[in-house]
């Protein structure tokens, strides 16, 4: 039996290398080859052809739209999330070869057919998570390319360097033995690459519902949405305008002679138009004021001294799927926040506050994990100490996703306990009232944020709160008798 799987997360970085290797010890265990193809964020080697040919099955994986699929065309598959195939692995591979005879084939008529990027037989809740997703996937790098080099720009310069015309006077001057010069540059670049957060956001998403006729009135869109200051949320209206327009106009039934130019002239004009004209005149005033009366409901919490309460719901939201939707919504708040206040020079500002502590919730969970297989080690697989010492360096680098392997084995102990750590984290940096500019980086960027000290000590006791609960509820054991809802009733 021969298997071909590709595997891809919202993220591209911890899901999508977890579960190609959960897929390839499952079969290696039944006695099947496998190969997979990871469609992470460093990019993919695709799969030869001839062992695609070659493949009875294949197994994708993916909460993305695969890369290519016309490539599997013809071959029976199973469509997962790639959460299942970490959790589920043998059982995973097992549905597989079982359902060979009866499975749907890819680009077949017995499949499902795309009316977009996304699966169209598929809940309707599942193809907008889908496709909102899609477009923060493309937009992190740019949040965290642009961000920490803003953060490293005010490192280097001080906050003055946003000041007036320091930045412009620094670059005019061209003195590469000043370090203003340095950070200057620092800040004219990642400013730059911060400001795609808006567009690619949008464009993505439209992308992701219409293919590329929704590129150009996504980022079109998301660009007026920054504009008129509408802000992510602006960002995210128009990224599903944009690619519902898109999409409808590209459904027309036109004349053969108007074909040719509808994708490079007529979708993009009338998607764009229709897309940015509302949100210039209908939709962008509104947003506008939503995201203004929510700025300043943060900063008299902060005044009021209620944002450790904020940062007790943004840890409890970033440890609940560990970089799912509920946590992308987290941080999309926190990054969305950072973007409006890059000339502000107050370090301890709300939106730099509400930043620090989604970083610091999103960095206990694998971190608490980790411990907890130190501390404890014989409650754990060898499986789950191996993933362990991965945890550490995943934790340490704000990526959540590496709490899933250990919530996929055990979810009913781990996620109440990790969710605990993580608010108890975000509480804490509320009442130190740490801000933090870089929105992405975890241990690398801890010398960028107002208290770097305290920062570790929220940090590290979150950890250990994450880890101690974690044993406690390891050691509730469930007997055969013992349902999950009276086991989830004991943990709470």
């Amino acid at each position: 039996m021969k298997i071909v799987a590709v595997t891809s997360c919202i993220t591209g970085i911890a899901h999508t290398y977890m579960a190609a290797e959960a897929l390839e010890q499952a079969a290696k265990k039944a006695g099947y080859e496998i190969s997979v193809e990871t469609q992470g964020s460093a990019g993919s080697t695709p799969l030869p052809q001839a062992v695609i040919d070659a493949a009875d099955v294949v197994i994708f994986a993916t909460d993305l739209e695969v890369k290519d699929k016309n490539r599997f065309n013809g071959k029976p598959f199973l469509q997962i999330g790639v959460s299942k195939a970490l959790a589920e692995a043998e059982a995973v591979v097992a549905s597989a070869v079982a359902s060979i005879s009866s499975a749907p084939l890819v680009g077949g008529s017995a499949g499902p057919r795309l009316s977009t990027k996304v699966v169209a037989n598929e809940r309707t809740a599942t193809r907008i998570r889908k496709w909102l997703m899609t477009g923060v996937s493309y937009m992190i790098p740019f949040v965290a390319a642009g961000g920490i080099l803003i953060a490293l720009a005010f490192l280097l310069g001080g906050y003055e360097i946003a000041l007036g015309t320091a930045k412009d006077d620094a670059l005019a001057a061209g003195n590469l033995s000043d370090v203003h010069y340095w950070a200057a540059l620092c800040l004219a670049i990642g400013g730059t690459a911060f400001a795609f957060l808006l567009p690619v956001l949008s464009g993505f998403i439209a992308f992701a519902i219409a293919d590329r006729p929704g590129l150009v009135p996504g980022f079109v869109g998301g660009a007026v949405a920054g504009a008129v200051g509408a802000g992510f949320l602006g960002a995210l209206i128009t990224g599903f305008l944009g690619g519902f327009v898109a999409l409808g106009l590209s459904r027309l039934k036109v004349p053969n002679w108007l074909k040719p130019v509808m994708p490079v002239v007529l979708i993009p004009l009338v998607a764009s138009f229709v897309t940015g004209g509302l949100m210039f005149i209908v939709l962008g005033a509104p947003i506008k004021a939503l995201m203004d009366a929510l700025t300043a409901g943060l900063t008299q919490l902060a005044d009021s001294g209620n944002l450790p309460l904020v940062g007790l719901v943004l840890g409890l939201m970033m440890a609940f799927d560990m970089g799912g939707p509920v946590n992308k919504v987290a941080y999309l708040f926190a990054t969305g926040l950072l973007a409006t206040q890059l000339a502000n020079t107050n370090p301890t500002d709300p939106s730099f506050v509400i930043m620090a502590m989604v970083m610091a919730a999103g960095m206990t969970p694998p971190l608490g994990l980790a411990l907890a297989t130190v501390i404890r080690k014989h409650l754990f697989s060898n499986v789950e100490r191996q993933n362990g010492k991965a945890a550490w360096l995943l934790g340490a680098f704000f990526i959540t996703e590496g709490a899933i392997p250990f919530a996929a084995a055990d979810p009913l102990r781990v996620i109440p306990s990790i969710m605990i750590g993580s608010g108890f984290t975000g509480a804490l940096v509320g009442i130190f009232n740490i801000g933090l500019r870089a929105p992405h980086g975890g241990l690398v960027v801890f010398p960028l944020v107002s208290n770097p000290v305290m920062y570790i000590v929220a940090v590290a006791i979150g950890t250990v709160v994450t880890a101690l609960l974690v044993l406690v509820a390891k050691n509730i054991k469930k007997n055969p008798e013992t349902s999950d809802e009276a086991l989830e009733a004991a943990i709470a």
